[in-house]
């Protein structure tokens, strides 16, 4: 416990002599430090110094761990919004489409299917591309969105459907 007067902790005798050497060694290990540094700075130039080259390279080796992790952290959150983002405009062409059909108006033009098209391939590249950074499954709406077009077959298209 310290004491309230501010003197130094009141210890067995024989931890006093073990902070004793261990204060003794951190200042002989300073000055250790000191005399490598003065030594370092008298061989090489500043910006050669092998010590606090190896100390830079440290430090940039935790940096890149973790800027390596933060980096993770958004492409994960960039295909979460992708994810949403597609999710959003599958559904919103579905409604489209049934609107269109129900009005009678034409059908989604061979320019809106490219386009279409060209998205999902960019979707689909994105996610082999980035599926085995984020170490994320690709994205598994898309799977399930194939899966209730082939059960609903071409209805969907002519407006046969009452979703």
């Amino acid at each position: 416990m310290a004491d309230p007067s501010g003197r130094r902790p009141r210890h067995h005798p024989a931890v006093n002599d073990v902070l004793s050497t261990l204060a003794d060694a951190s200042a002989a290990l300073a000055d250790v430090q000191r005399r490598l540094d003065l030594e370092f700075r008298a061989s090489y130039p500043d910006r050669v110094n092998p010590a606090k080259l190896v100390a830079r390279v440290k430090r940039v080796q935790e940096e890149v761990a973790a800027l390596k992790e933060i980096c993770r952290d958004l492409l994960t959150q960039k295909q979460e919004l992708i994810d949403r983002i597609h999710m959003s405009l599958v559904a919103q062409r579905g409604t489209t489409q049934r609107l269109l059909a129900a009005s009678g108006l034409p059908l989604l033009s061979d320019a809106d299917e490219a386009a279409h098209n060209s998205l999902n391939e960019v979707i689909d590249e994105w996610n082999a591309h980035v599926s085995p950074i984020t170490g994320r499954p690709l994205c598994l709406f898309s799977f399930a969105w194939v899966c209730v077009m082939m059960l609903a077959g071409d209805s969907w298209r002519s407006g046969n459907n009452r979703w």
